[in-house]
C-alpha cells in the first residue's frame, strides 16, 4: 500500500479512527509520535471474548497493511505484532502476511491476565519498562490494538470510515456470537439476537474484569468488543455492582495485610512503586495524611486482579484507587511518582496470572466458548455517542431531520481540543439530536 506520512494522518482523522481495544486515544494524534517500534496489540486482554482473536484470524493482510502504515508515520524500523502463542490459526495466518521480512515479527505471549496491558506487551516483547506514569512512547514504542490498525488500512486503502465495529456477544444466552455491528445499536437489541436463557439478567459491556455493568438501552462505540449476559446473582456482577461507600467500610474494617493483593499486581511486578496492600492501609491508619499515603493510587491500572481474583475477603483495592485519584483530580493534585530506574521483580513470571484459572476463579468457565459468526439485520434506529473517545465530545454537524448515508460526517472535533469525528453508522433520517445527552439518533 503506497501512501505519504501526511495521507497517511489525514485519512485517520477523517476516518473517526480511535482506539478500539478500549482506550479511545484519537488514532491521529498518536501515530504521529517518533517511535522506532510500533506494537501491534493481539493479546485480547478480558477473558471470553474473541473479537481481536477473529479479527486477526480472518484480516491477517490488513492488519499487516495498516501495522506498515503506522512505522511509515511514527518512522519506526521495527514492527511486532504481540498475542498470545495459543492462537494458533492467528499466527499461521499472519506468518504468512509477513512472510519473510524482517521489519515485521511476531511476539508470542503466554496466556496470563492481563496480558493486553500496554506496559506488560512492552516488557515482554522489547524487555523496556515503561517509567511511572509513563506512556510507550517514553521509551521510543507505539502500541495499537489489532482492530485500530484495520480501521486504519481500511481508511486510508478506501478512506472508509469507522461506522461499525465486532463484538463479542456472549454469557447465559442460547446463541453467543460473533458479529459486525453498526456503531449506536442497543445491547438490548444484540441480546436478543443470541437469545437470552433467562428472563432476568445482568449486563456486562467489555469484559468480565474491567467492564461495566449498563442496561440494555447501552450503546455499542467504537471502544466496546463485547457484550456479556449473566445472572444478576453471578459473583462477577455483585462484585462490579457493589456501591463505592459500602467498599470503602469494608477495606477500613476487614483488610487483614495479607499481601496477596500485591504478589499479583503487575505494576508492582514491573517495578513500579505499587504495593495495593499498604494503600489500603493508609485508609485507616493515617487517613488525616491522605496525600502523603496514598498517591501510589496513580499507578493503578485498574485491571481488576486485586478485587477480582486475589483479595480472600473480597475486598475491592481498585475501587479505592479510583475514588483516591478522584479526590486527588478535583483537588488538582498530580501524580508525583515518575520514577524511571526500575527492575522487575524477579518472580514476576512466577506470579502472572493465568488466564484459564482467572476464569475458573470467576466462575465463567460454561461461557468460555468460540462463539460463531453472526450477520444481523440491520437496526431500524440507532443512537449514536458524540464521546467514543478521550477527549472532548464531538460537535454535530446536522439537525434534526437530515437524511444521512452510513459514513456520512455528522459531528466533528471542537476547536482546539482532543477528539475525534463521528460519522452516520446507518443511512436514514436524524430524529433527534441531545448534545447535553452525548447523542444523536438516526432512524433507518
Amino acid at each position: 500500500m503506497s501512501a505519504s506520512k501526511d495521507t497517511t494522518v489525514e485519512r485517520v482523522l477523517e476516518a473517526g479512527i480511535v482506539g478500539a481495544g478500549g482506550g479511545g486515544f484519537p488514532s491521529h494524534v498518536k501515530i504521529k509520535g517518533a517511535a522506532d517500534t510500533v506494537i501491534a496489540n493481539g493479546a485480547e486482554c478480558e477473558p471470553l471474548l474473541s473479537t481481536d482473536l477473529y479479527i486477526m484470524e480472518n484480516f491477517a493482510a490488513e492488519i499487516v497493511e495498516g501495522l506498515r502504515l503506522v512505522m511509515l508515520t511514527t518512522g519506526a524500523s521495527k514492527g511486532y505484532i504481540a498475542l498470545k502463542k495459543k492462537y494458533t490459526t492467528a499466527v499461521e495466518n499472519i506468518n504468512l502476511e509477513i512472510g519473510k521480512t524482517s521489519d515485521i515479527c511476531l511476539s508470542l505471549m503466554e496466556n496470563y491476565y492481563p496480558a493486553g496491558d500496554e506496559l506488560e506487551i512492552v516488557a515482554d516483547t522489547l524487555g523496556r519498562i515503561i517509567p511511572e506514569g509513563g506512556i510507550p512512547l517514553d521509551v521510543g514504542v507505539v502500541v495499537i490494538n489489532v482492530n485500530t490498525l484495520l480501521n486504519i488500512a481500511r481508511a486510508v486503502k478506501s478512506s472508509q470510515a469507522v461506522t461499525k465495529r465486532w463484538v463479542t456477544v456472549l454469557g447465559e444466552v442460547e446463541e453467543p456470537y460473533i458479529a459486525e455491528v453498526p456503531l449506536g445499536i442497543s445491547a438490548g437489541e444484540l441480546i436478543d439476537a443470541a437469545k437470552p436463557r433467562i428472563s432476568s439478567y445482568a449486563i456486562l459491556a467489555g469484559g468480565p474484569m474491567m467492564g461495566s455493568i449498563v442496561g440494555k438501552d447501552y450503546r455499542i462505540s467504537k471502544l466496546c468488543g463485547g457484550i456479556i449476559v449473566l445472572p444478576e446473582d453471578h459473583a462477577v456482577i455483585i462484585k462490579h455492582g457493589s456501591s463505592r461507600a459500602s467498599k470503602k467500610r469494608r477495606a477500613k474494617s476487614t483488610c487483614d495485610q495479607c499481601f496477596d493483593c500485591t504478589i499479583v499486581c503487575p505494576r508492582f511486578l514491573l517495578g513500579h512503586d505499587l504495593e495495593p496492600h499498604r494503600v489500603m492501609r493508609s485508609l485507616f491508619v493515617a487517613p488525616e495524611h491522605p496525600k502523603e499515603h496514598l498517591t501510589n493510587s496513580f499507578l493503578c491500572s485498574e485491571c481488576g486482579l486485586c478485587n477480582m481474583f486475589a483479595c480472600p475477603l473480597d475486598l475491592s483495592p481498585r475501587d479505592m484507587f479510583r475514588e483516591i485519584k478522584e479526590a486527588f483530580f478535583r483537588e488538582g493534585v498530580k501524580n508525583p511518582h515518575t520514577n524511571t530506574n526500575l527492575e522487575m521483580h524477579p518472580e514476576r513470571d512466577f506470579r502472572r496470572v493465568n488466564a484459564d484459572r482467572l476464569v475458573l476463579r470467576l466462575d465463567l468457565k460454561k461461557y468460555d466458548i468460540r462463539p460463531e459468526v453472526k450477520t444481523l439485520s440491520g437496526p431500524q434506529e440507532v443512537s449514536i455517542p458524540l464521546c467514543q473517545h478521550i477527549g472532548a465530545p464531538a460537535v454535530p454537524l446536522v439537525k434534526k431531520g437530515d437524511k444521512v448515508k452510513e459514513g456520512t460526517l455528522i459531528a466533528d472535533i471542537p476547536a482546539d481540543s482532543l477528539g475525534a469525528r463521528v460519522h452516520a453508522s446507518i443511512s436514514g433520517i436524524v430524529s433527534d439530536i441531545d448534545a447535553n445527552g452525548g447523542e444523536i439518533k438516526i432512524k433507518a
